[in-house]
């Protein structure tokens, strides 16, 4: 086999991977999709439940001092 013959079938192979790898991304999207559909059929606001999703994802620091920023803007601002 030549080496471009194995750079192609390498090429190939690492295509497909990430073809399968979006395919199963997709049903894992499609799966969330469907868990935030149940739970607003349940009475939960999707909305709410994606941020505290994202919260949660965030190292205790960045999001204290993320919700400490928010608290002076909104003082700003006179949001109460």
């Amino acid at each position: 086999m030549s080496e471009a013959t194995t750079a192609d079938e390498q090429l190939r192979l690492f295509i497909e991977r990430i073809e399968r790898l979006e395919e199963e991304k997709k049903g894992i999207a499609d799966d969330i999709r469907d868990v935030y559909l149940e739970s607003k059929s349940q009475g939960y606001d999707p909305k709410i439940m994606r941020q505290i999703v994202r919260l949660r994802k965030m190292p205790v620091h960045d999001r204290k001092e993320m919700e400490a920023i928010l608290d002076v803007y909104k003082s700003a601002l006179g949001i109460v």
